[in-house]
């Protein structure tokens, strides 16, 4: 552990330094804020601003006085704050609805902001940023302009508390929403001449969320507003993307701004605990002077001492800096040392995850972007790519197609505008729970957003995670490596609640069949809860969380509210009076993945569970881990050195694997290029496994607070990770045509041309690109329009459990048959209690033609027993998989099964028709199908796995269709039978949509384009 950053600068007196919790979404618990001012102190910070936007009485009810039991605990706040030295800034957000020009507007504000000052408060904030700058009909009669409304009651305000400490953030609180210019706006000009010159002014920048913060650009708002400002630093702020946490350093910002400013308040990650580098690298720029880049040839040598030959750069911070010069690397690895510890700390925490961002519920048509316009949430729907066999351009990325980036960042599919209202928190009282009553009603003007906004909010009762503080005392403490290893070594999944989807036989070569299964058996499923072991690694795939995706076009200083889970002690039962707990809709099993090649590509999947296993007995999360976590999740405009490193190695991998192709079935090991390649692939393979295995230990993590925090984005990014691992395990089989590079190259990725420059350029809001690095890597895989396949739910409880996807391979064949054996038939005898001359004949049936003929396109997924428990196969053209099945596969099964076992009065019924399709077999697919989806396809995961974790299946079908795709497929269907509603389902929730209707056979053919 470090010591505080060192104080070698001479600031200016008086200079603010420390945090705002001013983001939406749900607040800090009173425990947090105080663990937040003892490290404060420590780190020789000095304010804290309480103004979390959803919290109950700080804006929507901004009227009304606290009761007495949250005059209790924002008093104790208050002194916990002057116990360690910390100033604490009571804010108000009355800007919505006030009433300028109302005396009883004013004697409210004042009554409130008295009785906050007789619990000992001595600073104070009125906050009217994310509202309309237009003056109610009486106001216009009292006031000239919206300026002076405002400065008439802060001026008021502040003189009544007898001119305390006081912060005023203006609407116009950074260059991009000044009218019409920083220099020209009459409402920044009219707070420079008029408001108190006491009262210190915010500002977050150019933008709402500034790259760089320049002494020109600070130099220009100090002249305008006769004052020195205070940053509202939303550098860090995630509250705009459930996708994104913030866990680079401080940065973009030259400590030469020190003595132009009057402070800098970092409004950080809604999750308390991720926000250790945030706090800390400010603390440390905050006592520095100079910066790397103010010398050339301290930046020089910088870059040599720390970039890599491919210009990436290395994990090193440089070690020869002098104590007062900034330089991020360095406040990083501080920062770790810093943090890892609060990792061993024990606490608990209950109930299912669920983020704190204000959730996202739909999707606008793709408009223009506007400056004017708030564009925080603005969602598309997703894109579509045609086939083509030519090789394709690499498309460029201008002004125009911003809209058309932020569709491909989103991964939300849905149409509907259906804005969730704000839920009102009272996180003084208790960090779970809203206001009682069935409705509230919502003092939220319908001007604040683009949509209607419900005059009454209705509160849900749902059960969230419940958090409770063990060894409040101990933060520096660290839990012995056994204790830790020791700590927890198994969790239980929620129940299922969700019906399970189960998916059954071909009725014939190109019909699957589905069987019933009884009512009771599907409730024990359902309600089952299997036992999660610790053992095994946590990495699932999720692109977003499941339903919980935005409602207004909102932006970090202006987002709608989150219900999410929180710290508190255990729940006690409550009249119908009290607070109603609060949660979001979300919750899911918590199965997950990990992808591995067949025993013909880089890595054996024995090999890898072998990996797992050794890496099972070193849980203890280490230095190195915290690197790779925060590289993961760096900073809004800037990607981590291995994040760039991951992007870069999967984008030279799938461009240049034609180098693989040769006259031989499999790939001439011997020939440098290939040699390359390989080695590239298993040093990606490598950083992959690396992923996965932080994923478990932040899963194992004694610390339950900080692994629910965490938690969902390692599962989200590990997932995606594993399916680019499985890819490219597919690619080393050689197995695709020359032109592959012309079917894979993607219309909007990293790589094209303009997209990363502008995501760098921070000339644009960084929730412009949606997403994060994940989303970066997730639109590398080669599937356009698939965007719902990686739309999956948050696991109910941090778990290592994990699945394996890799390509199929000979030595497969048998495990593949007992999975095919145990869909459900339409009869009650199991396939498994079949005479021993066809007890593989409803997989010689539905799956032997595949893995016999087209084997390539053959995946299977094992659970972390590693025993297989689903498959995916594929043909790439149906006509010419029928015709050689009809050539070479059915004539051998009519030997296997001749027509006289029909004799037989005890055969299953299932069998029986399994011999006359044999016998019978004819082939008669509709030109309307194959002429839009000449690919055919099979998909099958047992159903104690798919009731365990529900979206295997689509992580499944992703990398099959990832390698169609590459074979210049563009669409693929199914055959079922009509009567198979099991299998209609489960289809339509892989995104397959009726194609053809064959009411003759009573087939129904499902496809989907990709």
């Amino acid at each position: 552990m470090t010591s505080s950053p060192p104080n070698t600068d001479v600031r200016n007196g008086n200079f603010i330094c420390g945090v705002v919790e001013g983001f939406y979404g749900r607040p800090w618990t009173t425990e947090q804020r105080k663990d937040l001012f003892r490290k404060l102190k420590k780190w020789g910070m000095d304010s804290y601003v309480y103004a979390p936007k959803d919290d109950y009485k700080h804006r929507a009810y901004w009227r009304e006085l606290y009761t007495v039991e949250e005059a209790d605990h924002l008093t104790s706040l208050i002194t916990a704050a002057k116990e360690q030295g910390i100033v604490f800034y009571y804010a108000l957000s009355p800007g919505l609805d006030m009433t300028y020009s109302n005396q009883k507007e004013i004697t409210a504000l004042k009554r409130k902001l008295e009785q906050v000052s007789q619990f000992g408060c001595e600073a104070f904030a009125l906050l009217f940023d994310d509202i309309e700058s237009e003056l109610s009909k009486s106001d216009k009669e009292a006031f000239q302009t919206f300026a002076n409304a405002q400065v008439s009651v802060t001026n008021e305000i502040y003189n009544h508390l007898n001119g305390p400490r006081f912060l005023f953030c203006p609407t116009q609180y950074c260059s991009s929403r000044a009218v019409p210019s920083v220099t020209h706006s009459e409402y920044l000009n009219t707070l420079g001449s008029k408001l108190c010159p006491e009262i210190d002014i915010m500002w977050t920048g150019s933008k709402v969320i500034s790259k760089t913060l320049s002494v020109e650009s600070i130099q220009e708002i100090t002249e305008i507003l006769r004052r020195p400002p205070v940053i509202w630093d939303n550098l860090h702020a995630n509250d705009y993307d459930q996708k994104r946490v913030f866990l680079g350093p401080y940065s973009g910002r030259s400590p030469e701004l020190i003595p132009l400013l009057r402070g800098v308040l970092t409004n950080p990650n809604c999750e308390f605990y991720a926000n250790t580098v945030a706090i800390y690298t400010l603390a440390y720029w905050s006592k520095c002077s100079l910066d790397t880049k103010v010398n050339n040839s301290i930046s020089a040598d910088i870059k040599l001492e720390t970039e890599n030959d491919d210009g990436i750069s290395n994990e090193d911070a440089p070690v020869s800096l002098s104590k007062n010069i900034y330089h991020p690397r360095v406040a990083l690895k501080n920062a770790i040392m810093e943090w890892l510890p609060e990792f061993f700390i024990e606490k608990e925490a209950w109930g299912p995850i669920s983020k704190p961002q204000p959730p996202l519920t739909m999707v606008m048509p793709i408009i223009p972007i506007l400056p004017s316009v708030n564009t925080c949430m603005s969602l598309t729907t997703t894109t579509t790519t045609t086939s083509s066999s030519a090789c394709a351009k690499i498309p460029e990325v201008n002004t125009n197609q911003l809209q058309a980036l932020a569709d491909v960042c989103s991964t939300v599919t849905a149409t509907n505008v259906t804005p969730i209202p704000n839920a009102i928190m009272n996180s003084l009282v208790s960090p779970t729970k809203v206001v009682t009553n069935d409705s509230l009603p919502n003092p939220i003007v319908t001007s604040v957003s683009n949509f209607e906004i419900p005059s009454k909010i209705p509160i849900s009762s749902i059960p969230i995670p419940i958090m409770n503080i063990k060894n409040e005392d101990s933060v520096d403490s660290i839990v012995d490596e056994k204790s830790e290893d020791a700590d927890a070594t198994s969790l239980k999944n929620s129940e299922h609640n969700e019906q399970t989807m189960h998916e059954h036989s071909i009725k014939n070569a190109t019909i699957e069949e589905d069987v019933t299964i009884t009512e009771a058996e599907a409730n024990n499923l359902n309600n089952g809860e299997p036992s999660v072991e610790i053992k095994s690694i946590q990495e699932n795939v999720s692109m977003t969380d499941g339903v919980s995706l935005p409602s207004s076009p909102t932006e970090p200083m202006e987002c709608g509210s989150s219900l999410a889970s929180q710290s508190s002690p255990k729940p006690m039962a409550k009249s119908p009076s009290d607070d109603v707990v609060m949660s979001e809709t979300v919750s899911t099993s918590s199965g997950s993945m990990q992808v591995e090649g067949s025993d013909t590509s880089l890595t054996s999947s024995a090999d890898m569970n072998e990996d797992f296993e050794k890496s099972s007995n070193e849980k203890a999360i280490t230095v190195e881990d915290l690197y790779l976590l925060c590289d993961l999740f760096y900073l809004p405009f800037e990607h981590g050195s291995r994040g760039l490193q991951l992007l870069n190695e999967f984008n030279w991998l799938k461009m240049n694997a034609c180098i693989l192709l040769h006259s031989g079935r499999k790939p001439d090991n011997s020939k440098p290029e290939v040699q390359e390649w390989l080695r590239r692939a298993d040093k990606f393979s490598t950083l992959c496994q690396s992923v996965l295995v932080l994923s478990r230990k932040i899963a194992c993590c004694t610390n339950r607070e900080l692994v629910y925090d965490l938690f969902s984005y390692v599962w989200d990014i590990a997932g995606v990770i594993s399916l680019l691992n499985a890819f490219v395990k597919w690619l080393s089989l050689g197995t695709f045509p020359v032109n592959i590079n012309s079917y894979t190259q993607g219309s909007y990725t990293w790589f094209s041309k303009g997209w990363r420059e502008m995501f760098m350029s921070g000339d644009q809001e960084p929730w412009i690109f949606r997403g994060g690095l994940t989303s970066d890597l997730q639109r590398l895989i080669p599937v356009d329009s698939g965007n719902d396949l990686f739309i999956y739910k948050l696991p109910d409880i941090p778990t290592p459990n994990y699945y394996l996807i890799r390509p199929y391979s000979n030595a497969d064949e048998d495990e593949i048959y007992r999975v095919c054996q145990k869909k459900s038939c339409d009869e009650s005898i199991s396939t498994e209690l079949y005479p021993e001359n066809i007890r593989n004949i409803t997989a010689d049936h539905l799956v032997g033609p595949f893995v016999t003929i087209n084997p390539e396109l053959c995946m299977v997924v094992q659970n972390a027993s590693n025993v297989m428990v689903g498959y995916a196969c594929a043909a790439l053209d149906a006509r010419i998989f029928y015709r050689n099945q009809e050539m070479c596969w059915v004539p051998a099964m009519c030997e296997k099964y001749p027509l006289s076992l029909m004799d037989s009065d005890d055969l299953p019924t299932t069998a029986k028709k399994s011999i006359q399709n044999f016998h019978h077999f004819n082939y008669d697919c509709p030109s309307e199908v194959l002429n839009t989806h000449p690919s055919i396809m099979t998909c099958f995961v047992l159903d104690e796995e798919m009731a365990t974790d529900q979206s295997v299946g689509k992580r499944l079908v992703i990398v099959l269709l990832a390698a169609l795709r590459s074979n210049g497929s563009f669409g693929v269907h199914v055959c079922i039978n009509q009567s198979d509603s099991h299998l209609f389902q489960f289809y339509s929730k892989m995104g397959f949509s009726e194609i053809y209707r064959d009411s003759g056979n009573s087939r129904i053919y499902l496809g989907r384009n990709f």
